[in-house]
C-alpha cells in the first residue's frame, strides 16, 4: 500500500487508478483446465502428464464423463477460474479424442489425436527447464484457409504460456511447432541449444542455435468446429475426416 501512495504521490494519480493499473498487469489472461475423461488408457495418461508438465498455466481436474452434458465443462472451467479447456474424451479404450474449446461461449474445436508418443517413450537427448515459456512455430499452411486461420488462433491461446503466469519462469528455452500436412496439424516439441554441440561451450556470434527435439508427439485431426462451448452451430466440418469405427470395419 505505500508502495501506491508513493506512486501516486510522485506521479500526481489517483490511489484507485494506481492500483487498478497494477492489477490489470499481473492479471492472466489465459488458463487452461486439464481433464480426461473415463477409460483412457497409460498412453493417453502420460499425454496428459507431459501436456501438463509443459503447460504451466493449467489446472489438472480429475476425471470426469460428461458424454451426456458437455455444460458441466464449462462449469467446471467457471469455478477452477479457466477460460481455456482441454477435454481429452476415450471411447473404446482406444481412441482418444480432445475438445479445445474457449469457455463459457466459445468457439471449441472438436480433433482426433493420432500417432502418439510420449516423453518417456520416444526417450530423445532434448531437454527443457520445467516451467520454461514456449515459443509457438506454425507454417504458412495456416494462412491458406480461414478454419486454419481460426485453428491458430486457438492453439495461440491454449499453448502459449502467457508472462506472470502461475510456476512459469521467465525465459524461452524450447519451442512448440505447428505443421499442416494432409489436412492435419502434427505438433513438436523441440529444446533451443545455444551451446557448441562439440565443445560444449558458448557459441559464436555468427553461429545460431540448433534445434533438439523433446517430445511428445501427436497428430490432430480436425472433426468439426463449433460456434459455443462444446456444441453450437457447426462452422466448419471436415469431409475428408474418416471415423476409426470406419477404419477397422473397412
Amino acid at each position: 500500500m505505500a508502495t501506491l501512495y508513493k506512486t501516486a504521490t510522485s506521479e500526481f494519480k489517483d490511489v484507485d487508478d494506481v492500483r487498478e493499473a497494477s492489477e490489470q498487469q499481473h492479471k492472466i489472461k489465459n488458463r487452461v483446465l486439464l481433464v480426461a475423461s473415463r477409460g483412457v488408457t497409460y498412453r493417453h495418461r502420460h499425454l496428459l502428464n507431459d501436456l501438463e508438465a509443459l503447460l504451466p498455466h493449467t489446472k489438472k481436474e480429475a476425471k470426469i464423463e460428461a458424454k451426456q452434458d458437455m455444460d458441466l465443462l464449462n462449469e467446471l472451467a467457471e469455478i477452477q477460474g479457466c477460460n481455456n479447456v482441454f477435454y481429452f474424451e476415450a471411447r473404446k479404450h482406444q481412441d482418444l479424442f480432445l475438445w479445445i474449446s474457449r469457455a463459457p461461449s466459445g468457439p471449441s474445436v472438436k480433433f482426433h489425436v493420432q500417432n502418439i508418443h510420449t516423453m518417456d517413450e520416444l526417450k530423445m537427448t532434448g531437454n527443457c527447464l520445467k516451467g520454461g515459456r514456449p515459443i509457438l512455430s506454425f507454417d504458412s499452411n495456416f494462412d491458406s484457409e480461414p478454419y486454419l486461420q481460426l485453428l491458430r488462433e486457438m492453439l495461440t491461446q491454449t499453448f502459449g504460456v502467457p508472462k506472470g503466469a502461475r510456476k512459469s519462469k521467465p525465459f524461452f528455452d524450447h519451442v512448440f511447432t505447428f505443421s499442416v500436412v494432409d489436412g492435419r496439424i502434427w505438433f513438436r516439441n523441440f529444446q533451443i541449444v545455444e551451446k557448441d554441440a562439440a565443445t560444449g561451450g558458448t557459441l559464436q556470434k555468427n553461429e545460431k542455435p540448433t534445434m533438439v527435439e523433446i517430445g511428445p508427439r501427436f497428430v490432430l485431426c480436425p472433426i468439426r468446429i463449433f460456434e459455443g462451448s462444446f456444441g453450437g452451430p457447426t462452422l466448419y466440418e471436415n469431409p475428408r475426416y474418416v471415423s476409426p469405427n470406419s477404419v477397422r470395419a473397412a
